[in-house]
């Protein structure tokens, strides 16, 4: 406990935007979030006061950081399942603990317990050699989509192969890899559930996530146009796996909607980027949420505070031109209903940046005010 409020103190482990926004979400719980963090650079080092300094792989690191805190969580998957046993066996509590954020490291390990769970996935196999994908591809049609087993996010470690010698360089590089069928989807669509240590559940809308070059550029909210029993039956999904796999905190479900029905994607196990619309967007953001979870509060409304809410992220552009602070005045005097969320990052071409979102009842027009304000940061340019 903080000697000085009285109020339990949570320990973020990375420093990234995902911690800077919890930062800001706990500081209207009366708390200043304490971060581990790489760098004096990262985002959430930048605002927080309480920052140590260390590697999430390194062990002692970790230790000394959870000194003193009443719960540890992440802003990352990255740390090591064998690390979080070992503070656990410590007596820290860890919210995700391992054994639940194992499906979030491993996606080999999530594809078969969501396959034991009759969760819906694509047909996929593990891959050990070109042989492997040769009798996949024959089964299943090329082309098809190669992941690695682990350390993959936001379309890196994700390739789609036409021939199986197009993963010969990969496979003699040791990589672990399991192949999926590519799953002829009508879009995707993702949802967020937050779960407390007693089990408490708290569900938010379906969202309809747009993907370019394997980054999400855009999230609808709710998802235009699904009908309600998909809705329901994904946030069912969203449920029945957190409380089957013991999550605590924030998960998130990325899915395939299909001509089939839904197909699971990928999970992650903290405040995602498909919940950043929450922000204003929502009754409670899922950065509030998963503070609340992750110790144990009752959840927070996750009804919406508008009838449909468009978040773009904004993403680095070419050097030179009018600076950050510029483009934020004359988008500004623009369109004043613009919420603009700046992560405090370098900026380099593709790099996400921030994001903005905007509220309404006009979807196609909230849709073309998002995507101007994110290219006006991006380039200085209305187009």
């Amino acid at each position: 406990m903080d000697t000085r409020t009285g109020l339990p103190v949570v320990g973020m482990v990375g420093g990234g935007q995902l911690a800077r926004m919890t930062h800001q979400a706990a500081i209207a719980l009366g708390q200043s979030l304490r971060v581990l963090a790489l760098s004096p650079d990262d985002g959430a080092a930048l605002v927080a006061r309480d920052v140590q300094y260390g590697d999430h792989t390194d062990l002692g690191a970790l230790r000394a950081f959870a000194k003193g805190c009443d719960v540890v969580t992440f802003d990352h998957e990255h740390v090591p399942g064998e690390h979080i046993r070992a503070l656990a066996a410590e007596g820290v509590a860890l919210h995700p603990g391992a054994d639940a954020l194992l499906y979030a490291q491993d996606k080999r390990a999530m594809r078969e317990r969501l396959a034991a769970l009759g969760a819906p996935v694509p047909r996929w196999t593990p891959i050990g050699d070109v042989a492997d994908l040769t009798a996949f591809g024959a089964e299943v049609g090329w082309p098809l989509i190669v992941k690695a087993v682990r350390g993959g996010y936001d379309g890196r470690g994700v390739w789609l192969f036409s021939a199986p010698e197009e993963a010969a360089e990969l496979l003699a590089a040791g990589t672990e890899l399991i192949a999926e069928e590519r799953v002829p989807l009508r879009r995707e669509l993702a949802v967020q559930v937050a779960r407390s240590p007693l089990g408490q559940v708290a569900v938010y809308p379906v969202v309809e996530t747009v993907q370019r070059d394997g980054i999400c550029v855009e999230v609808l909210a709710p998802a235009p146009e699904l009908p309600e029993e998909l809705a329901v039956a994904a946030q069912r999904l969203a449920i029945d796996v957190a409380t089957e796999l013991g999550v605590v905190g924030l998960l998130a479900v990325e899915l395939f909607e299909t001509d089939r029905g839904l197909v699971v994607n990928e999970l992650a196990m903290r405040p995602h980027n498909s919940g950043h619309w929450t922000i204003e967007g929502a009754r409670t953001s899922q950065f509030e949420q998963h503070l609340r979870a992750v110790l144990d509060y009752p959840m927070g409304d996750t009804g919406l505070a508008a009838p449909a809410v468009v978040m773009a992220n904004v993403l680095g552009g070419a050097d030179g031109g009018m600076s950050i602070d510029e483009r934020l005045h004359h988008l500004f005097a623009a369109d004043p209903g613009v919420k603009v969320h700046l992560y405090g990052k370098q900026t380099r071409p593709g790099r996400k940046i921030g994001h903005v979102t905007v509220l309404g009842d006009d979807l196609p027009e909230l849709r073309v005010r998002a995507a101007r304000a994110a290219r006006w940061l991006r380039d200085g340019v209305d187009d």
